[in-house]
């Protein structure tokens, strides 16, 4: 009898509410966006393989912390008609910054160096302060000599000596001293001259090499410095330079919007924030030579640990990371036992993410993000120091140079330590984050992917149909999904009216029951065949059974599933008819 067909239970999603956010403080003009991945975040990516591009928060305070279900991260519209207005806005914004810096040729220019040590200024030679005494108490002395009364011959001596010291003072004084005595003499009833007053007046004037030096660099400065008309005019003959992203110009085409909306949205909209992020992933890429590494052969022994398969309901690629892979000994030390080895695998997981990104369809309404599945089944964890360093430079380059091309990550075969260090660093997470977050164990891992994606396009490892190869269905055939309820049988009818070949396959996930199928002829008194032998399938037998029967006439195959366990049975199956030869 056939039992009713039920939904599949719904996934297991846990997540951390969001810590009380603390108001950020204002900005400075040109600010420089804040170190995306704090130390713990960066662990627990490591010990899952995180590649996720979202930007971990600072630590903040945090309230009592609750288990709850985290609301479905939903992505946002890329068609810029449909952006709300300060969105719009930013994005323009953005777009008159990458355009000034273009036309600066800002992209390819090296970084500005570090300000050099500052240079003494060359001055002209000056007398210590001990010469300068001294050269000023000559000066006096001389001016107290003359004012002492003298004779007529005596009168002009002093007079000749002042003038004959004065040029021996010269070369030891930079700064020349000129000493005018100014005389008004009288004569006396006797007929002696006295002097009556004396005026001393001293002038300090600069050298004139020193003058010379100063005019000299002046010209030197006009020179080298070209007047704003000049500067202008000659920015105006450069043409503004050409900067391509993943294949896509930043300014100019239709995909372009596409490229710079992920930058805003990694930094909340604040359009600094997002041009200084793409100007540090546009120079990463020039010093990593993304372009030289997609034309490196790397090797394909790391093909089973990430992988490519099939897309999700709403036509994300998928992408598969199977980290219980390095369990293999061998594998392990062939990429992470020494520095150039980790290099090599860093070097293989952008030329994979390189490729990936590359079949994205960057248009306005197109897909262009993936979905990551996290198989933790027999993970090494944070334990394997070697592992953990690799993955953390991955994890940085993603987060720093990667923004938003993660519509959703789901960690399937989740060990229970797993949940309880998520809960720790939950905190450190941004909701946005946490809202692309969804965890199974290993009971759910088949129902929490078949709640994303469909089955045909799951490959058979992970309880789906999807295999590879020459099959008789591939992920065009749509399967169909059934619970069959404990103890109880479950039937499935395929009605053929025709002569044909009927072609279908099936399975049960952890099977554990009883299989079998005959066909029914529509004829009355006709026999029943059997076409497969009521048997029990065990849990270790093959995980796909396919069977064929050729049809001579109208009738029906009944395909029999009996479950007498104690716990409910997910039913997938699907058919074709083929036309007979005969």
């Amino acid at each position: 009898m056939a039992e009713d067909t039920q939904k599949p239970a719904a996934a297991e999603e846990v997540a951390v509410e969001k810590p009380v956010a603390v108001k950020e403080k204002e900005q400075a003009p040109a600010p420089v966006p804040e170190p995306e991945a704090p130390g713990k975040p960066t662990e627990e990516s490591a010990a899952a393989g995180v590649e996720e591009v979202a930007e971990p928060e600072k630590p903040k305070p945090v309230e009592e912390e609750k288990i709850a279900q985290s609301a479905s991260f939903k992505e946002e519209s890329n068609v810029v008609g449909e952006l709300p207005d300060p969105q719009k806005k930013a994005l323009d914004e953005l777009k008159q910054l990458i355009q000034d810096a273009l036309n600066k040729h800002e992209f390819t220019a090296p970084p500005p160096p570090p300000p050099p040590a500052a240079k003494e200024e060359e001055k002209a030679p000056e007398a210590p302060p001990k010469e300068k005494e001294e050269a000023a108490a000559a000066a006096e002395e001389q001016v107290v000599k003359a004012e002492e009364p003298k004779t007529g011959e005596e009168e002009k001596k002093p007079a000749v000596e002042v003038e004959s010291k004065a040029p021996e003072s010269e070369p030891a004084v930079p700064a020349e001293v000129e000493v005018v005595v100014e005389k008004v003499a009288t004569v006396d009833e006797d007929g002696a001259k006295t002097v009556e007053a004396i005026e001393e007046t001293i002038v300090a004037a600069k050298p004139e090499v020193e003058e010379a030096e100063v005019t000299t660099t002046k010209k030197e400065a006009e020179v080298a410095a070209p007047s704003d008309e000049q500067t202008k005019d000659k920015e105006a003959e450069v043409p503004p330079e050409k900067v391509f992203i993943w294949g896509i110009p930043l300014l100019g085409d239709d995909r372009s919007d596409t490229i710079l909306l992920k930058f805003l949205r990694a930094r909340d909209f604040k359009v600094k924030d997002a041009f200084t992020m793409i100007k540090n992933t546009v120079r990463w890429r020039n010093e990593f030579g993304i372009d030289a590494v997609l034309e490196e052969d790397l090797g394909n022994d790391l093909d089973k640990v990430v992988f490519m398969h099939g897309v999700d309901k709403e036509g994300h690629p998928v992408c598969y990371n199977v980290f219980g892979e390095f369990q293999n000994k061998e594998l392990y030390h062939n990429n992470f036992s020494d520095d150039e080895k980790r290099t090599k695998f860093l070097k293989w997981r952008i030329q994979f993410l390189e490729k990936s990104i590359r079949k994205l369809d960057f248009s306005p309404s197109g897909i262009c993000t993936i979905v990551q599945i996290n198989d933790l089944k027999n993970s090494p964890g944070p334990a394997k120091r070697d592992l953990r360093i690799a993955t953390n430079q991955a994890v940085h380059l993603l987060q720093d140079n990667y923004p938003e091309f993660v519509a959703r990550q789901v960690f399937i075969n989740v060990p229970w330590w797993y949940l309880a260090f998520n809960r720790m660093i939950s905190p450190f997470l941004t909701q946005r984050t946490k809202s692309k977050f969804v965890f199974s164990g290993p009971s759910k891992s088949a129902e929490t992917l078949f709640k994303y994606i469909a089955p045909e396009q799951v490959s058979v490892q992970y309880g789906g149909l999807s295999r590879e190869g020459e099959q008789e269905f591939t992920t065009t055939d749509p399967v169909t999904e059934v619970v069959v309820k404990p103890a109880s049988k479950y039937t499935v009818e395929i009605p053929v009216s025709e002569r044909s070949i009927l072609v279908w396959e099936l399975r049960v996930l952890g099977w554990d029951v009883s299989y079998g199928a005959e066909f029914v002829p529509s004829a009355e008194g006709s026999y029943t065949v059997i076409v497969s032998k009521t048997r029990k399938v065990a849990p270790t037998d093959e995980p796909v059974i396919c069977d064929t029967f050729k049809i001579g006439e109208p009738g029906k195959v009944v395909l029999t599933i009996d479950n007498q366990s104690s716990k409910k049975k997910k039913l997938l199956y699907r058919s074709k008819t083929k036309p007979s030869s005969d």
